[in-house]
């Protein structure tokens, strides 16, 4: 009896620890993205991960040379997204789109997404709260 309550606590610890690992992964957006260094630009996408704990958009940016870029785009979680009105059919690959976000600590090409726009003009939110992204490098108070 003992040698089975004894497993069933092990089998209880090792999943609460799968539980907690993700949890303690998870970044805050200074830690990898950095404010100073804000992106803007148009590129199509090759290719999109709706995954947890953030979605991820690949785009292929055409340089002013000829050559092409690619970046990675952080977004928000896909239920997050989704509960912004952000659907899978939002974004088909191929789609030419204009990135707005902060460039990676390390300078390779991921970013932080803020906000993309459609070529219909729409423009969708990306980021999801308490990222810690600068609130006044928003296009809404740049206008201000």
């Amino acid at each position: 009896m003992r040698t089975k309550l004894a497993v069933a606590f092990g089998i209880i610890g090792l999943a609460s620890i799968g539980g907690v690992v993700p949890l303690l992964a998870h970044h805050s957006f200074s830690a990898e993205f950095d404010a100073k260094r804000p992106v803007n630009f148009r590129g199509t996408v090759t290719r999109v991960e709706w995954t947890n704990p953030h979605t991820w958009f690949h785009v292929a940016v055409k340089k002013p040379d000829g050559t092409v870029e690619n970046w990675a785009i952080e977004a928000g979680s896909p239920s997050v997204l989704f509960r912004r009105g952000f659907t899978r059919a939002a974004l088909p690959v191929g789609t030419e789109i204009v990135v707005d976000g902060y460039q990676s600590r390390d300078g390779s090409r991921r970013a932080n997404g803020r906000s993309l726009t459609l070529p219909s003009g729409q423009m969708l939110f990306l980021g999801s709260p308490g990222t810690g992204a600068p609130y006044e490098l928003t296009p809404e108070n740049l206008k201000r």
